[in-house]
């Protein structure tokens, strides 16, 4: 069997006194590309902001490469190989996008390396080649999506986060983030993918996890979750 990269044992958040995430277990093991699926406010953003050190939490423990990198800061993680690309996105809007991606190797003193994974990042992402000068702030929000992406993978991850990464685009964007998702994968990038979209998501992805109010209540194969009737009913609109 291959390496537990990431391991949530129990996790535990509240909010005030609103219990977000009520006791969550759930793995990523190397070379995976593992989706957590659920409606609106099941915890998962939550979930994965805890495991990313941006969210502070009581019980339970996260670790990442065997250890508990409970406590740890986002920064420090970073450093390990561990980054999430926010829902959201959060690009540098007043940047241009090639210094978006040169942020994202913030951590890298490698500088022709990183001039050659910038290279990549565009072959990747050709529209990010038709636009390298421009100011992130103008770009459309498919386009922001990309250099998320492509500002996370500078930072040469082991475990890659994505939360959300179709929500509000329109269904051309949709399908390439997709696929840019599958290419970035099939580079052996370990992949934990929050994402609405459960039919695109168990599509893609190796195994899923379901999360409803703030539990997991089922996990296993992905291609049989998307035949699973109850899932169908609950996420795919069936």
């Amino acid at each position: 069997m291959a390496n537990t990269l990431l391991k949530v044992k129990g996790l535990k958040v509240n909010y005030g006194g609103i219990k977000a995430v009520k006791g969550v277990d759930l793995e990523v093991h190397e070379g995976e590309l593992v989706t957590l699926i659920g409606s609106n406010g099941a915890g998962k953003t939550t979930t994965m902001k805890a495991i990313t050190g941006t969210q502070p939490y009581g019980e339970g423990d996260i670790e990442y490469l065997g250890k508990s990198i409970k406590g740890k800061g986002s920064w420090d993680l970073v450093k390990e190989g561990l980054v999430m690309v926010p829902e959201g996105r959060g690009v540098f809007t007043r940047m241009t996008i090639t210094e978006n991606l040169q942020m994202g190797a913030y951590i890298r003193d490698d500088n022709d390396g990183i001039a050659a994974d910038i290279e990549k990042m565009f072959n990747l992402f050709p529209r990010l080649r038709e636009r390298k000068d421009q100011l992130a702030g103008t770009m459309s929000g498919g386009e922001q999506q990309m250099l998320a992406m492509g500002r996370a993978l500078m930072s040469q991850p082991k475990v890659l986060l994505l939360d959300e990464p179709s929500m509000g685009l329109s269904p051309i964007m949709v399908d390439k983030i997709f696929e840019v998702v599958k290419d970035v994968y099939s580079q052996g990038v370990t992949i934990l993918l929050v994402e609405q979209n459960a039919s695109r998501a168990l599509g893609i992805a190796n195994r899923g996890y379901v999360m409803d109010s703030g539990l997991i209540t089922m996990t296993g194969d992905a291609k049989q979750m998307l035949t699973d009737p109850k899932v169908r009913a609950a996420y795919l609109g069936e």
